[in-house]
């Protein structure tokens, strides 16, 4: 079975073109979409998924990939749909491909579930990859990756990294990019349900943009 061949016949199948209208809009036209909401893709992966067998393979690189060169989001977004049920099966060389992800057609609504979750997930399983590659996205120029180094840690709760995590965030304290400046917001708002006096400590001690005081302040 030809696998991409297989999900483009399922979505192109269920194309509309006024649904794409305002699904570009709201993602600033910074991508084509076919106007699959996604509801109906989850439930169209959910067929693929049975159907094909994928899932009793071992993790499809070359599949996820291909379906990332598409033109189309929604096939990004199937593409983190497989991730998504391929968690158990990534080991530490998968990094880089999520790097390669991250990188590529890139926007918040990709990066945000490959860094908290495949990353997440392979920086738990292979904590190596922190220092090996994590520590260079945190320092690197890339906007994304920094995001991505912030928010790898995100579902860790009481084993978040402390240390790690308020370093990397100093590193960008003074950043003008919202994006960082929300990622800082969000990564502390997250873990002060786990540890509520360490990060009101945290920001009494060090200047941070108002939105992500603001952000990071939801829950203390």
């Amino acid at each position: 079975m030809d696998y991409i061949e297989y999900i483009q016949q399922l979505f192109n199948e269920h194309e509309d073109k006024e649904n794409a209208f305002h699904m570009e809009k709201y993602m600033r036209n910074k991508f084509p979409f076919l106007g699959i909401k996604t509801p109906l893709r989850r439930k169209l992966m959910q067929q693929f998924l049975k159907e094909s067998g994928i899932r009793k393979e071992k993790f499809q690189r070359t599949f996820v990939r291909s379906l990332w060169n598409l033109k189309e989001r929604e096939y990004q977004y199937a593409a983190l749909d497989y991730i998504g049920v391929s968690l158990e099966k990534l080991d530490k060389s998968d990094i880089s491909l999520m790097e390669e992800l991250i990188t590529s057609k890139s926007w918040w609504d990709t990066v945000d579930m490959l860094a908290q979750k495949a990353v997440g997930k392979i920086s738990r399983s292979f904590p190596g990859v922190i220092e090996e590659n994590i520590e260079f996205w945190n320092d690197s120029d890339h906007l994304w990756l920094q995001r991505s180094a912030i928010l790898f840690q995100l579902k860790y709760k009481e084993q978040t990294n402390e240390d790690l995590l308020y370093r990397y965030i100093i590193t960008h304290s003074q950043s003008k990019e919202f994006f960082i400046q929300k990622a800082i917001g969000w990564a502390l708002r997250e873990y002060s349900k786990t540890n509520p006096d360490s990060v009101r400590q945290f920001m009494e001690k060090h200047p941070l943009s108002k939105l992500s005081v603001r952000e990071g302040s939801k829950y203390i």
